[in-house]
């Protein structure tokens, strides 16, 4: 007997497109209300939940990952269903989307980088920094990449975030450390062979500007295998800085560190950790195909109309030897098959949360978008909390007038998998995975050996050729287990 006819209206279906982060808050802000029955269905291209939080956050910050713990909480609800291994845009389209769900919640964030588009970034030896993060953290979209940290003395990072900070302190950090976490075995072992002996890191503006956080830039001074050098030339301040020195804190406190660290210098530690500022590379300069240094420019700060502060070039140029190069300068999204996608800004088109038609400039019918592919790669991972939270509140108010899906009795869709992905895999699935990880890492003192290689996790759960049976999983979005609208 359906649930309509059982007098209890079926609950609004929604499907999330991504399982990262800002997925995971969409749909806990969700079920978290009490108004509106609702069924939601995760769905991930990757066997692996959890996105950045899994893939992105350095493996010596264990403490940030602990948010994991509230994305169980949420997988755990009888409401709540994931579906890993899936490429949506592929094995499931925009229109089945449209026709086994309610509403639609695009949370795949944003996968792409930004280029540098100077001369030589084609040389060996010039990545990105997302390809390095994927690879210390058992990516399998770049578990086949290779980084010749073996043979580099120096190291540019470009690039003033968090993510460069991260990179710089993984290459700078003492092996033993990382060894005790869950960075991926053919990192670890590259780091063991490394001879790098100067990683910079390199700011277009000054340190006012910078956007790393004051406990990412405080941490690079605990790092017992590298010295951090700043020079105080770079610290001078122009009017403009120091108002916003002045009126923020978490500034305030930035160049409080970066003076200390000016002034502690050299102590003999084996590797520098150099930190410029008002420096742009303009050039990558290779020798027989490989990158060998890059040429910079000094810059000067200018005030803009809005009271912020531009680059501009001094004509004042320098040379630094340099054998590997990661950009860090800004993530992008990429676009999903029939979905409307703003090229020049990286997102999906909206307001507030709401997917927008570009050709009309109103909102696509029960279409909605949160996280980085919503606003562009801001924010922490918090950020994505109030963030889905104002996308769940404008898809609860339109939730009255959404027309509903054609096909929505929940096993639908698990019929639909088993003909066109039958390796789907089941949050069940994923637990097993993850048992298996931290087995793996219980004889290193490791929290976990990741597996990076789809194959491989596929096999460790037990899918076979025809994929396995996700007949359990059915049970879930019952109308027992919603909630009673009020």
């Amino acid at each position: 007997m359906s649930s309509a006819q059982e007098g209890t209206p079926r609950p609004l279906r929604v499907a999330i497109i991504g399982a990262g982060p800002s997925g995971y808050y969409a749909a806990g802000s969700l079920i978290a209300q009490k108004n509106i029955p609702v069924a939601v269905d995760i769905f991930d291209r990757l066997p692996t939940p959890f996105g950045l939080v899994r893939h992105g956050v350095a493996p010596d910050h264990p403490k940030i990952k602990s948010v994991i713990k509230v994305f169980e909480k949420i997988s755990s609800d009888p409401r709540v269903r994931y579906f890993g291994n899936v490429n949506c845009g592929g094995d499931l389209t925009h229109d089945d989307l449209k026709r086994f769900y309610d509403a639609v919640i695009y949370a795949f964030g944003a996968s792409s980088d930004r280029k540098l588009g100077i001369p030589g970034e084609d040389l060996r030896g010039v990545h990105s920094a997302t390809e390095f993060v994927g690879w210390y953290n058992s990516h399998p979209d770049f578990a086949d990449l290779q980084f010749d940290i073996a043979h580099a003395r120096s190291v540019v990072v470009v690039g003033n975030g968090n993510v460069a900070v991260d990179v710089a302190r993984i290459l700078a950090e003492c092996v033993d450390v990382l060894a005790a976490t869950d960075i991926a075995d053919e990192t670890l072992a590259a780091l063991r062979e490394s001879h790098i002996e100067k990683i910079y890191m390199l700011g277009r503006r000054g340190p006012a500007q910078a956007s790393f956080t004051n406990p990412e830039l405080r941490e690079l001074g605990e790092i017992a295998c590298a010295d951090v050098i700043v020079y105080g030339r770079e610290l001078q301040l122009d009017a403009t800085s120091q108002q916003h020195v002045d009126k923020e804190k978490s500034v305030a406190l930035n160049l409080q560190n970066l003076h200390e660290y000016a002034q502690r210098g050299e102590t003999g530690r084996p590797r520098q950790l150099i930190l410029r500022f008002l420096a742009s590379p303009i050039e990558l300069i290779g020798a027989h195909g490989s990158l060998v240094a890059v040429k910079i420019e000094r810059n000067v700060l200018q005030p803009t109309a809005d009271n912020d502060a531009r680059a501009v070039g001094t004509g004042e140029f320098e040379t630094i030897a340099c054998d590997l190069l990661f950009r860090a300068v800004g993530y992008k999204g990429l676009p999903l098959s029939d979905v409307p996608f703003d090229e020049r800004r990286g997102i999906i088109p909206n307001v507030n949360g709401r997917v927008m038609d570009p050709q009309t400039k109103q909102p696509i019918v029960g279409e909605y978008a949160v996280g980085w592919i919503k606003r562009g790669p801001k924010g922490v991972i918090g950020t994505n909390k109030q963030d889905a939270q104002e996308t769940v509140d404008l898809l609860l108010a339109d939730a009255p007038s959404l027309p509903r899906a054609a096909e929505h009795d929940p096993q639908v869709i698990l019929e639909f998998l088993k003909q066109h992905q039958p390796n789907a895999v089941s949050y069940s699935d994923w637990q097993v995975l993850d048992k298996s990880e931290i087995e793996k890492g219980k004889p290193q003192s490791r929290p976990r050996v990741k597996f990076n290689r789809i194959a491989a996790m596929l096999a460790a759960m037990g899918k076979g050729e025809n994929g396995a049976s996700m007949s359990g999983e059915a049970e879930s979005h019952q109308p027992s287990g919603m909630n009673k609208p009020t």
